[in-house]
């Protein structure tokens, strides 16, 4: 039992750095965007502010990447909670559990992605079409 709780206690640590990550990508975000407008209301023309859209479709992508790895990590943490005391391997090989749910693009789509990004992305819009 003690070899299944350590590789258990691997694979959860591995789930909350992909969540750090995700949420320091979430505040650098709204920091570069916020830094961005803030830049551009020095620097006439739209293409200044049309900028901001960069960084929220990178970091749209970087986020959604981590939670397809964190997704793979959860569907192994359930594998192995599943599994024998013989079975443990200490793999974290995450490959078998990639399955479709863990694609980018469902990440980049699914609830937690799009209730972030698309507002930022909105509200974006919203400042760019008042202020210019």
């Amino acid at each position: 039992m003690e070899a299944k709780i350590r590789h258990l206690e691997m694979i959860q640590e591995v789930i909350s750095r992909m969540a750090g990550n995700s949420f320091s990508l979430k505040g650098w975000a709204v920091t570069l965007v916020a830094g961005i407008f803030a830049l551009s209301g020095t620097v006439a023309g739209k293409v200044s502010y049309l900028i901001a859209f960069m960084p929220i479709f990178i970091f749209w992508v970087l986020d959604a990447f981590y939670l397809s790895k964190e997704r793979a990590y959860r569907a192994l943490y359930r594998h192995v909670s599943q599994s024998k005391e013989n079975d443990i391997d200490f793999s974290m090989d995450t490959r078998p559990f990639s399955g479709k749910e863990n694609k980018l693009w469902r990440c980049m789509l699914s609830a937690t992605e799009l209730l972030f990004y698309f507002p930022l992305a909105a509200l974006s819009a919203v400042i760019i079409i008042l202020w210019s």
